[in-house]
């Protein structure tokens, strides 16, 4: 049975229990949108938890993941449906040779001929789900205003079909990089959430809700550095993603603490650029030998 949170503190105490530690703002919207049924648009640099937030959503509302991955040229058919024209194919081939056409149209245009996508899977679906367009910021404006309808009233207009209608709303969360600015008729739809890389004190909760044997000092060092790092010019800023893979990899070889030689030795786990490298290891990397990194 589907989880109806009855407070933000609800979310926040479920969301912690999937291992995603949220803020007031986004405990808050995610209550909202589950009460209200208004999809979220949650921007923000990549590496920040976008994706997971749905994931979590997911999680403890005891609801099923849809997830559509947003790219360039993404169209209709890849997102919403399109017709199995095989198998209608097969299906003409396989009329009597005297049906009229209008029968043989009447037949091939039913549900059984129908391949729904993932947006049309999720309006569909008889159970409610959680429904993440991941990255919408890909796609182009013309895809934005095919999902204006979908994200008003959720429902789809199939013209062989009619209007495919949710009796089960899901909730939407749609993510952003931030790398277009989105249309506003696509924002007025939505309940709006940013997220940011997360203050040293939220991350360090975060280090050692998923690695609680990782000895204290390492863990506030290690958000010290990735802090350091993100505030340099380099082309990918570590995202909490990483801090964490960090976290266990540090764990894993029994760090008692992070000097020079075991960040030169582990820094590719959160670096992956090659001319970010050098510059870590110039800027970040040279602190270490003289003592701890200043914030």
């Amino acid at each position: 049975m589907p989880v109806s949170p009855a407070s933000p503190a609800d979310v926040a105490t479920g969301l912690r229990a999937t291992g995603y530690l949220p803020g007031e703002s986004t405990a808050l919207v995610s209550y909202l949108a589950a009460r209200l049924g208004k999809p979220i648009l949650v921007e923000g640099p990549a590496g920040v938890g976008k994706t997971e937030l749905a994931k979590a959503l997911a999680t403890y509302l005891e609801r099923p993941l849809v997830r559509l991955q947003c790219y360039e040229g993404l169209d209709e058919a890849k997102a919403l449906y399109e017709w199995n024209y095989r198998k209608q194919l097969l299906r003409i081939q396989a009329e009597q040779t005297d049906a009229g056409w209008d029968k043989v149209q009447d037949d091939i245009f039913g549900e059984e001929f129908l391949l729904a996508r993932p947006l049309l899977q999720a309006i569909a679906a008889e159970e409610p789900v959680v429904l993440l367009i991941d990255e919408i910021d890909k796609t182009d404006q013309e895809f934005e205003a095919m999902l204006l309808e979908l994200l008003s009233d959720f429902q789809v207009s199939i013209p062989e079909l009619g209007t495919v209608a949710s009796t089960t709303h899901p909730v939407v969360l749609l993510t952003s990089n931030n790398s277009r600015e989105l249309t506003e008729a696509l924002k007025r739809r939505c309940l709006y959430l940013w997220l940011d890389y997360p203050a040293l004190e939220h991350e360090l909760e975060i280090v050692r809700l998923h690695t609680p044997a990782l000895p204290d000092l390492v863990a506030a060092k290690l958000v010290e550095l990735v802090a350091l790092i993100r505030a340099l010019d380099v082309k990918k800023p570590p995202s909490i993603a990483e801090s964490i893979d960090w976290a266990r990899t540090l764990l894993l070889l029994g760090a008692q603490d992070i000097d020079h030689e075991l960040f030169r030795q582990t820094i590719s786990v959160i670096v992956k650029h090659r001319t970010d490298l050098d510059i870590v290891l110039e800027r970040v990397g040279a602190k270490l030998v003289v003592g701890q990194p200043a914030g």
